[in-house]
């Protein structure tokens, strides 16, 4: 069970950012491509003769630079995030494959090997995903910006006629969701001996179901990074009963697209009640 926890821990985390973005309003189908390319800057930084905490800090800062750029975009250019993480995608993607051939990184350091470290039996990365869901779930309840970003995914104008700035609160958010991105990355660089240069496919899309069927409304304004992180554990959980059962792992993907569609059915009946 450990080992099916610390697998997904990675996908759990990077849907905490996820979840803060979607609450805001807005949407990053580019996650997938940005872990991709984070874990492979730390595996090459660890590697190449780095110290260890080179090559965790360096990739997790570019996830917070790449983002907060993206925010800005978002913010202060009006241009739909949707479109604008679509181009970042393409460009990681892209860029990832000429930098690196495809070439797999080997021989990394075993001090550098974060997620496989294990406290009392338990690997390190369940301890990632379990302490960062309760301080972004503290964070989102208890600060000023937390509930900055569920008044501006609920009505932009009226946060901004609130006092609050909505520019910043995006791009700020974005850097969020940058930062557990590369703690994300960082977790799906460690979890195995070697790291393939290349982007894990659907990760983007399993990401954001883990977000929506946690009970983040698409729409934005409401959500919990606590129901993300069970909606991450909840697909290991389905992931590992089909391979026992024998079942193809292809099924996995029709049960949580089924899962995502009935999610957001239930929250547009709720709103339509709740109008």
């Amino acid at each position: 069970i450990n080992s099916i926890f610390a697998g997904n821990a990675y996908i759990a985390v990077a849907a905490i950012g996820m979840t803060m973005l979607i609450i805001s309003g807005h949407i990053d189908v580019s996650v997938g491509s940005l872990i991709g390319v984070i874990a492979t800057i730390a595996g090459t930084l660890a590697v190449s003769g780095y110290p260890i905490w080179v090559a965790w800090l360096v990739p997790v800062l570019f996830g917070v630079v790449v983002n907060a750029g993206v925010g800005a975009l978002v913010a202060y250019m009006r241009i739909p995030s949707i479109v604008v993480t679509l181009g970042m995608l393409s460009i990681l993607k892209g860029g990832l494959i000429s930098a690196t051939g495809g070439e797999w990184i080997t021989d990394m350091p075993q001090g550098f090997m974060i997620a496989q470290m294990r406290l009392f039996g338990i690997p390190s990365a369940v301890y990632f995903m379990v302490i960062l869901t309760i301080l972004a779930a503290l964070f989102m309840r208890y600060t000023a910006f937390g509930r900055a970003i569920y008044a501006v995914g609920g009505n932009m104008e009226a946060a901004r006629a609130a006092g609050l700035d909505p520019e910043r609160t995006v791009v700020g958010v974005f850097a969020l969701h940058g930062l557990f991105a590369g703690i994300a990355g960082i977790l799906f660089a460690t979890q195995l001996q070697v790291i393939q240069s290349t982007v894990p496919p659907n990760l983007e899309l399993t990401v954001i179901t883990a977000s929506v069927i946690g009970g983040v409304s698409i729409l934005g304004g409401t959500g919990t990074v606590i129901g993300s992180t069970l909606a991450a554990i909840l697909f290991a959980c389905i992931g590992s009963a089909l391979i026992f059962l024998n079942v193809s792992a292809y099924w996995l993907r029709a049960v949580l697209g089924l899962m995502i569609l009935a999610t957001v059915l239930a929250d547009m009946i709720r709103r339509r009640r709740v109008l």
